[in-house]
């Protein structure tokens, strides 16, 4: 047995309907819901301070959040702040100049930026002055590497023409676009007008200003979808032919996100139809010529995400799967979630707490947690299934000197009903999720989380289908 990261999908929608409850995207492990507040900025500082400690720096990663929209998208599970007001962008870069300054001050080891991501919100609702300031902001703290990874998410309603081209003068060289549905009944249903042609320019601007990778986000399970117009969204896809894909099932969570209240739940596709949508994207995409990464992500053979995950370099962050393991995540703004060393670390909620911690001279730290050994174990076994579909056992217990099946003996007795389905299987050597498993890969982590072993509390979490 060993690892099985391109082997073809078994889609079998009987143990989709079984498997597909609830759960955590692990984005990180712990996920979010766990970090405490007795993690304070005092911590975070003592992480920052000892990132080479014993003479090894790992890389370094950097994401900064620009929380405004000008407009509300009803199915939106995103830190963000709607306003017409751009004077408030201006103010919160001062505030991010800041930030980026104490957290500069406080970095040891080399500050090279391998990765940087501008996220949201919408990045493109600071006007072209403001974007060139952010990056003035980021190099004057931080250093650009020539063959870095620096991407932004745009909304192509919100650039004019040339802004594509300037954010390439920039520096930037990957760049997601937010697509969801070309559906019109769909786009009025989740208060998204987006014209076709507009996606189409923007991508095409890229592509002229020589972005290396552009991918499409898409969302299956919205109101109004159905197969045969998802369908037409697909074809539209992959006739624009990005070089990514992220294909997400909405969550949908109005008790968690006001916004999703105005979203008519009798307008939602039923679990069926939602199966349906995600398969059918699944197989013409893989037809398609697209490599299915996993869980949510598809890109073409000849992308550096697919290029990753054969060689075993993928990595999975708050942005997703990622091509740079083993970085230390700085994020800069509010709500930002950064990872340093042993740690992860969540900024303020709120304009005002990020504003007045920052003007006192303080990290703007709203919680966070330090790693225990056990975290360190599972986060490597998760990433593991999740990035590329198994885990060597012996190395597992190399690097963490455990026993395996002593240690994991409750996890690997619960685990007998995904092996008697076919979704895993399990040798001396190997613990690797099967094609027939590898789109419930988020219930099979859940089985070695702690965290709900000891708690079982699912319903903030999306569906895993």
């Amino acid at each position: 047995m060993g690892m099985i990261p391109q082997s073809p999908l078994v889609i079998d929608a009987g143990l989709l309907k079984r498997y597909g409850h609830n759960g955590p995207r692990y984005t990180s492990y712990p996920t979010a819901d766990r970090f405490v507040e007795a993690f304070d900025a005092a911590a975070y500082r003592r992480q920052l301070e000892h990132r080479d400690l014993g003479g090894v720096t790992r890389g370094l990663s950097l994401y900064v959040h620009v929380p405004f929209c000008s407009n509300i998208c009803f199915y939106c599970a995103c830190n963000k702040i709607i306003t017409r007001d751009h004077g408030r962008s201006a103010k919160y870069l001062r505030y991010v100049a800041k930030e980026a300054e104490l957290v500069a001050a406080a970095t040891a080891g080399n500050r090279q930026l391998c990765q940087f991501h501008v996220g949201g919100g919408t990045p493109t609702f600071l006007a072209p002055q403001e974007l060139k300031q952010l990056m003035d902001i980021v190099a004057s703290h931080f250093a650009f590497v020539s063959d870095g990874e620096y991407s932004i998410e745009i909304d192509p309603r919100s650039v004019a023409p040339g802004t594509v081209s300037l954010l390439a003068q920039l520096g930037f060289n990957r760049m997601s676009v937010g697509v969801q549905d070309f559906d019109p009944a769909v786009q009025r249903a989740v208060n998204r007008l987006q014209d076709e042609a507009v996606t189409r320019a923007a991508v095409a601007e890229g592509r002229a200003a020589g972005f290396k990778s552009i991918n499409l986000d898409l969302i299956y399970g919205l109101p109004k979808q159905n197969v045969i117009a998802f369908n037409h969204t697909i074809d539209r896809v992959i006739d624009i032919a990005p070089d990514r894909i992220a294909l997400y099932g909405y969550a949908h969570l109005p008790h968690v996100f006001k916004p999703q209240r105005r979203i008519a739940e009798a307008d939602l596709p039923d679990a069926e139809a939602r199966i349906d949508m995600m398969t059918l994207a699944i197989r013409r995409l893989t037809a398609a010529g697209y490599v299915y990464i996993g869980m949510d992500h598809f890109a073409k053979p000849d992308d550096e995400l697919a290029i990753a995950q054969r060689q075993g370099r993928l990595h999975r962050n708050f942005q997703g799967y990622s091509t740079h393991a083993e970085c230390d995540l700085i994020a800069l703004g509010v709500t930002a979630i950064g990872a340093v060393g042993p740690s992860y670390v969540q900024n303020s909620r709120t304009l005002d707490e990020y504003y007045d911690l920052l003007d006192a001279g303080l990290l703007p730290v709203l919680r966070g947690v330090e790693l225990t050994a056990d975290d360190l174990l599972r986060r490597a076994l998760i990433q593991a299934l999740m990035c590329h579909g198994a885990v060597a056992i012996e190395s597992l217990e190399i690097s963490h000197l455990i026993d395996f099946s002593r240690y994991f003996a409750e996890e690997l007795d619960e685990l007998q009903g995904f092996i008697a389905d076919g979704l895993v299987e399990l040798d001396d050597e190997w613990l690797a999720v099967t094609p027939r498993g590898r789109l419930l890969v988020r219930s099979i982590c859940m089985v070695f989380d702690r965290y709900l072993r000891s708690q079982r509390r699912t319903a903030s979490y999306s569906k895993v289908i």
